[in-house]
């Protein structure tokens, strides 16, 4: 690699990495990610290569003197595991390997939580009614190839992001039917968690237990195919799994709502509810997020969004590195 060029303003790498993409832009200290690139992992045997492929057009003075990688992973020791990949690296070998002064490596939903202060009003689809407290916790999940779960907590210090593995609660049934469908899996997994069916095999998992409860053929889809064919109305199971789909994310929402007393507000994000768009029933979920019995005002007060910005995790890097 060639010899870095000294500079007063230090090229970063900022890296969210997932078990379906991994996502790279270069950012200096106050300005943008530019140079984003999108890539497929299951083009790449490991993480190293991907980023030499990154890496490979930029002259000396552009790579990298330190970064941040956000990880779809729990994040504790040096070797780093990928939860929906085959992938795994070392922290410090890669570090050594890139020559990086420094490299930051934080779960993936808490750098999509750090990046909550830095979203603007167009950043953002609020669903329903509800107003953010000031200085409260704020939540955000979001379905992708897993399902990830942070909370921003504020603190006298700073903002503080909780790096959770909340995507594999246990997903408890809200009525009688959904106990239906996750009693059709159960089988199938050793453990119903949210994961299973908020996610983008999720879908699927919710088409194969939903079709052959209301007496249809099961066929061999994939999310992409399920969430065309219920925006188009060709499939009624397909329109029933997304309907399924917006509740249960809407119960999901609301218990860690509770849990965590986010009354600043919960944000969705992953790759999954964006891009459907108003395929999405967020009339559903946010009904399903106020259904909380005697604590369903307490609900209705909370607001929630969908993060419409691109690579959001980003700005939370970018921040990570800011404040270390």
């Amino acid at each position: 690699m060639a010899t870095r060029r000294n500079t007063k303003t230090p090229m970063r790498l900022l890296a969210d990495i997932g078990g379906t993409h991994a996502r790279f832009s270069l950012q200096q200290r106050g300005g943008k990610p530019h140079h984003v690139a999108v890539l497929q992992s299951q083009d790449y045997p490991n993480l190293t290569a991907a980023i030499k492929s990154f890496l490979a057009p930029f002259d000396s003075g552009q790579l990298p003197s330190e970064a941040a990688f956000a990880i779809a992973s729990p994040i504790g020791d040096d070797e780093i595991k990928f939860t929906n990949s085959p992938w795994s690296f070392s922290v410090e070998k890669t570090r050594r390997a890139f020559k990086l002064e420094r490299l930051a490596v934080i779960n993936d939903f808490a750098a999509v939580a750090l990046a909550i202060p830095y979203l603007t009003p167009t950043d953002r689809r609020k669903i329903g009614r509800g107003k953010c407290v000031p200085d409260a916790p704020a939540a955000v999940l979001g379905p992708g190839t897993g399902l990830g779960v942070s909370c921003l907590v504020p603190t006298k210090a700073g903002p503080v992001a909780l790096e959770t593995e909340g995507g594999h609660v246990t997903l408890a049934p809200f009525d009688d039917y959904e106990a239906g469908v996750l009693g059709f899996l159960r089988p199938k997994f050793d453990h119903i968690s949210a994961e299973r069916v908020l996610s983008g095999p999720g879908l699927v998992n919710l088409y194969v237990a939903i079709a052959p409860l209301e007496g249809r053929p099961v066929q061999r889809l994939t999310p992409a195919t399920i969430t065309r064919r219920a925006a188009s109305g060709e499939c009624q199971v397909c329109v029933d799994v997304i309907k399924m789909f917006s509740d249960m994310l809407g119960t999901v929402a609301a218990n860690l709502a509770l849990s965590l007393g986010a009354r600043g507000g919960v944000y969705i994000g992953g790759g999954i509810v964006p891009k459907l768009g108003d395929v999405f029933n967020s009339k559903r979920f946010r009904r399903r997020f106020e259904d909380k019995g005697r604590f369903s005002r307490y609900m209705a007060e909370i607001p929630t969004y969908v993060i419409t910005k691109q690579q959001s995790a980003f700005l939370g890097l970018a921040h990570l590195l800011d404040s270390e």
